[in-house]
């Protein structure tokens, strides 16, 4: 058995948007980053498609999730 480098596994922390299909949850992540000339800080979104076996998450909610193999088209992502 090949044990994994948890260094490398990227964790992230969001909030659930939807929770409308069976066994995803559609998560979305904010950051605060600066640009490169101004200087002013801005908020960046994305939205990720996050696998929930159980469907326990409801929209609204704070989830943390962690990259894993590919498991579907847009899914490469597995809740914690």
């Amino acid at each position: 058995m090949i044990t994994p480098n948890w260094k490398n596994i990227r964790d992230l922390t969001g909030v659930v948007l939807s929770a409308k299909a069976d066994k995803t949850l559609v998560v979305e992540v904010k950051r605060v980053t600066m640009h490169p000339i101004y200087k002013k800080r801005f908020t960046v979104k994305k939205k990720y498609y996050v696998h929930d076996e159980l469907n326990t998450y409801k929209a609204g909610e704070t989830v943390t999730f962690l990259q894993t193999r590919k498991i579907s088209k847009l899914k490469s992502w597995k809740v914690q």
